[in-house]
């Protein structure tokens, strides 16, 4: 039987959204939260494959832009709500979506796509890489202790309802978007997702509540939670599931997480989304009783090389010569030239020789910062070609701070 893909229709969007969510366990999501997710569907850039009137294949996109080492926003494509029904598996559905959402997003003019993948095996063929990594963890808080920086006492912690305090979060998530590469600038209306707070979703903890951290009549960071009752014979034992945890300085970081730890009836503090190089690891008192867990999370595609290699800057000035090879998308195969410092880059096709080869999946790996050339090196998957240019380019690639990618796509 044959199938035909094409761009969704408006009245098609319940059965499309039936079959992702069928694909991804068919637990059905509130109807508020179905309702928002329909309003942010950008039927455009969203593909349906059909097999009659049975919806086998969805997979959609958004424009975003995603800080990239230097400071810089890059234009980039946030591919989600990907699934192929159970039926219709290894019939190349998948690869016909992929195929032609690369080729819009190129039309489109966007040098980068990021996903977050539910199983890694599965992009690596379509040449995306791992670029960044997360951290989880569930600390003691019975047996850790806090060491704050100066100043923390200064800053004031107010309890706030979350719709009320979104615009302040917003504005601050805003302001930190350029400090650490991956971190995606949030369109109209996605900043409700976060907010959504069914009761049917909670599974047993609290509603969402948030706290702000205020200093001089200012908003310096905030944190939205939910807290988990439970007891035992010893008495109380409940968790602080964190959702977001954002500061502009380190003494309203610190402040927020204090207040974290200090809530009555709870003996943990839990995270599932944080970088790796989050800062409270430096202020707790023993990492051993965190329980600090590691988990790849954001991968990312350069649909253009050209145009995604000049559109970020460099730690260190470079100047090499990369050998692409890029099954998939074959304009960026072939030979690059890379010229760059931290003020800007320049990236044209050459034929001068190669310095460094590699796949365009390792090379979306290195682009934020998040795997280091050297590392992929030795796992051989960067050939040096000219000695000395492998660490020219681990350097130059190398990001301040941890790539990161917390915003859903």
């Amino acid at each position: 039987m044959t199938t035909e893909l094409r761009v969704l229709r408006t009245s098609e969007w319940d059965r499309w959204y039936e079959g992702l969510d069928l694909a991804f366990g068919g637990v059905p999501q509130s109807a508020e939260k179905r309702e928002l997710i329909r309003e942010l569907t950008d039927f455009d850039r969203s593909l349906a494959v059909w097999d009659g009137d049975l919806c086998v294949g969805t997979a959609g996109s958004f424009r975003f832009e995603v800080a990239v080492p230097g400071g810089g926003l890059a234009r980039m494509a946030g591919v989600t709500m990907v699934s192929v029904a159970s039926t219709h598996r290894r019939r190349g559905v998948l690869t016909s979506m992929m195929r032609r959402h690369l080729d819009d997003i190129r039309g489109w003019g966007e040098p980068l796509a990021i996903l977050g993948a539910s199983e890694p095996a599965i992009y690596g063929r379509f040449g995306f890489g791992e670029a960044t990594r997360l951290l989880k963890a569930d600390i003691d808080t019975a047996r850790v202790r806090l060491a704050v920086p100066d100043g923390t006492d200064a800053v004031r912690i107010r309890a706030a309802a979350p719709a009320d305090a979104l615009a302040d979060c917003e504005a601050l998530y805003a302001e930190l978007v350029p400090a650490r590469p991956g971190m995606i600038t949030r369109l109209p209306g996605w900043e409700r997702l976060g907010v959504l707070d069914a009761p049917e979703n909670r599974e047993g903890a609290s509603r969402l509540q948030c706290v702000l951290a205020e200093r001089d009549g200012r908003t310096t960071g905030y944190a939205l939670f939910r807290t988990r009752p439970a007891w035992d014979d010893a008495g109380p034992k409940g968790t602080v599931e964190v959702q977001d945890l954002y500061g502009l300085d380190p003494a309203s970081s610190a402040a927020l997480l204090r207040h974290l730890f200090g809530i009555d009836l709870t003996s943990t503090v839990s995270m599932r989304n944080r970088p790796v190089d989050d800062f409270w690891q430096h202020l707790v008192s023993d990492l051993r009783r965190c329980a600090v867990r590691i988990k790849d999370e954001g991968y990312v595609r350069l649909v253009e090389v050209g145009a995604a290699l000049e559109a970020r800057t460099y730690r260190t000035p470079v100047e090499i010569v990369l050998e692409v090879t890029d099954s998939f998308c074959p304009w960026n195969e072939g030979r690059w030239r890379l010229s760059g410092d931290a003020s800007g880059a320049s990236c044209a096709r050459t034929a001068d020789a190669a310095d460094l080869a590699l796949d365009v999946r390792d090379l979306g790996a290195a682009y934020l910062g998040g795997a280091r050339l050297a590392d992929l090196a030795a796992a051989g998957r960067v050939r040096e070609l000219r000695a000395g240019a492998l660490a020219e380019a681990t350097l130059a690639f190398e990001s301040e701070r941890a790539a990161w990618v917390p915003h859903d796509i």
